[in-house]
């Protein structure tokens, strides 16, 4: 995979040296640091589009809460001891993230974090441009530690996978009927067709509509890449080895398996790339004001916190290839307004979909990376208002609640992190070969 990329004048190698060079190890430890490893989700919100057809049968997939009587006492009553180590040491715990299994979504927390967790909500004012999210007051949302709960492999796939996927495709991706996208192998085959019908009516859209599909497609093909590159291998005397599994991965992009489409799936995996990159280095005036702090509760881990975010945004700045969102909705204002609202309705409803994913652990990061990418778009349609924000006071034109803070840096790390796998592939593939 080499060469320009479409509708930007970025190329691959260029993003494969800067990404792995500088922004994968930096994001990577901002990943670990405690405000942005903690995302308050609701996995139980009813699928709005059709009947449950019943939750991913594998006992990987499931949520494995802890029961109520396993919960330490000082969790529950909301002790005032933060720092407890007793606490967080007990035995209690330690059964609870005996949980952290092939899918289970590991709920457990510190006294410590649930605390931290009242402080931030107050630092939190909510506004919703891109993405249907979840009501955080709602009794059946849930911190998840994200370091215990990785995104991989759970063995969710059939039907059920594919109703989601084929609805975000068929019904949100401003296309007609009439119009097959090419489907990944894995799917019933419609004949003939090997897509190239599909993609000259795709070169036919206007600009924002084959961004939007790209969008998407490189969502989708990041999200594949996680699974190929964290793939249960095999599991003896119930210890479970993960690793890249390349049968898997040439399955779903090599070019002879795909009818030719793997690699450009993975073409819009580096556009998505692009987009949250420049939306990175747009949102930088928002936390560089001094009112901007990354709050948990311990100061010096918040300084170095908000050190290292300031740094990866220099970095996004340095880059010289940017994609220009400046020719997205540049046409008569009425009609460029009337699309812009079209786009994000669009957006909105695959935002829904997610509710819909049968395996939670496969929800949970779905809904994660949805909601990333829908704020990287609502910062690119917010300049003027990011860029006019009062030094010390509160934003009003313009606000990023934690939710999607969090959103938005794990979401860009998922990125970072298929770019960096699919240089492992290569390798991998050469010493196959």
């Amino acid at each position: 995979l080499t060469g320009v990329l479409d509708d930007c004048l970025c190329d691959i190698e260029s993003i494969d040296d800067f990404n792995t060079f500088k922004i994968f190890p930096k994001i990577q430890k901002l990943q670990e640091r405690d405000y942005f490893r903690y995302y308050k989700v609701n996995l139980k919100r009813p699928c709005p589009f059709w009947a449950d057809d019943g939750h991913c049968s594998i006992k990987d997939c499931h949520v494995e809460p802890c029961p109520e009587s396993k919960i330490p006492v000082g969790i529950k009553a909301g002790s005032s001891n933060k720092y407890s180590k007793a606490a967080n040491n007990s035995k209690e715990l330690e059964d609870c993230e005996q949980a952290n299994k092939l899918g289970a979504v590991n709920s457990t927390l510190s006294n410590q974090s649930k605390e931290a967790f009242i402080d931030w909500a107050r630092y939190d004012d909510s506004q919703d441009h891109f993405c249907e999210l979840d009501d955080e007051r709602s009794p059946d949302a849930q911190y998840v530690d994200l370091l215990l709960n990785p995104e991989r492999y759970t063995g969710y796939k059939g039907p059920s996978a594919w109703r989601v996927w084929n609805s975000i495709y068929e019904e949100n991706c401003f296309k007609p009927r009439s119009v097959y996208r090419p489907l990944n192998p894995l799917a019933p085959s419609r004949g003939g067709d090997d897509g190239e019908s599909f993609y000259t009516w795709l070169e036919g859209l206007c600009l924002e509509k084959r961004v939007f599909y790209k969008l998407i497609s490189g969502l989708h093909a990041s999200i594949n890449l996680h699974l190929c590159a964290n793939y249960l291998l095999e599991e003896t005397w119930g210890k479970p080895r993960w690793g890249p599994n390349v049968k898997e991965f040439t399955r779903r992009f090599d070019p002879a398996e795909t009818k030719g489409e793997g690699p450009r799936r993975l073409k819009n995996l580096y556009f998505l790339y692009l987009i949250e990159l420049r939306a990175l280095s747009k949102v930088a005036p928002y936390f560089e004001r001094a009112v901007v702090d990354l709050y948990t509760g311990n100061g010096h881990e918040d300084a170095e916190s908000k050190a290292l975010l300031l740094d990866i945004f220099r970095d996004t700045k340095s880059f010289h290839m940017h994609f220009d969102e400046k020719s997205m909705f540049a046409g008569d204002k009425k009609g460029a307004k009337s699309l812009k609202e079209e786009f994000r309705l669009h957006f909105k409803n695959i935002s829904r979909i997610m509710d819909c994913v049968g395996c939670d652990k496969c929800r949970l990061w779905g809904k994660l990376q949805t909601q990333g990418l829908g704020t990287a778009l609502k910062i690119l349609f917010s300049e003027k208002e990011i860029q006019s924000l009062p030094e010390n006071s509160p934003s009003k034109g313009f606000q990023l609640t934690r939710q999607e803070i969090v959103a938005l840096v794990n979401a860009f790390g998922r990125l970072s992190t298929s770019i960096k796998e699919l240089q492992n592939f290569k390798v991998l593939l050469q010493k196959t070969r």
